[in-house]
């Protein structure tokens, strides 16, 4: 019926298209999988299906009277890459004493001009509006950062930021 040789090619080509699939499947796994490599480089933003959340609305004061200092500065590390504490600024302006600062107010830093056109002061709740998607609160702003979406996150690192006032 088979002889060795015909047996013996058929076993040798199952087991080299089941590694290339193995290998396969390794490749993009490691390739597309976000919790290996941390963030996601591009995150594709969709809307909100409308589903209703079960979550009970908390107002903005109860959440920064919670708020945890120490975890604010566990979240500014995403922000340090372009913002400094220190009083110099960098890509970004300065942000020791950010809140309560006038928007655009930092002497000496070229803002773009959406965030030269806003008004007012950089309140906390200010600031929780345009962390949660700085481009749709200054929308034309320079800034890149795509925003923290947990409200625990933004409301930790204003608390942090207001610790830094110099």
């Amino acid at each position: 019926m088979f002889d060795t040789m015909t047996l013996t090619k058929a076993t040798a080509g199952f087991c080299g298209a089941f590694l290339v699939f193995l290998l396969g499947k390794w490749v993009a796994e490691e390739l597309y999988h976000v919790e290996a490599h941390g963030e996601a480089s591009y995150v594709i933003e969709v809307a909100d299906a409308g589903g209703a959340s079960d979550e009970p609305e908390v107002d903005f004061a109860t959440l920064m009277a919670s708020a945890d200092v120490d975890k604010g500065a566990k979240v500014f590390r995403k922000c340090s890459a372009c913002h400094k504490l220190d009083g110099t600024d960098a890509t970004g302006p300065h942000l020791d004493g950010v809140v309560g600062r006038d928007i655009a107010a930092s002497a000496g830093f070229g803002y773009s001009g959406a965030l030269t056109a806003l008004e007012g002061a950089w309140t906390p709740e200010a600031l929780n509006e345009f962390l949660l998607k700085p481009s749709d609160y200054a929308s034309g702003t320079t800034m890149s950062f795509a925003g923290l979406k947990k409200v625990e996150d933004r409301v930790n690192l204003i608390a942090y930021l207001q610790t830094t006032a110099n």
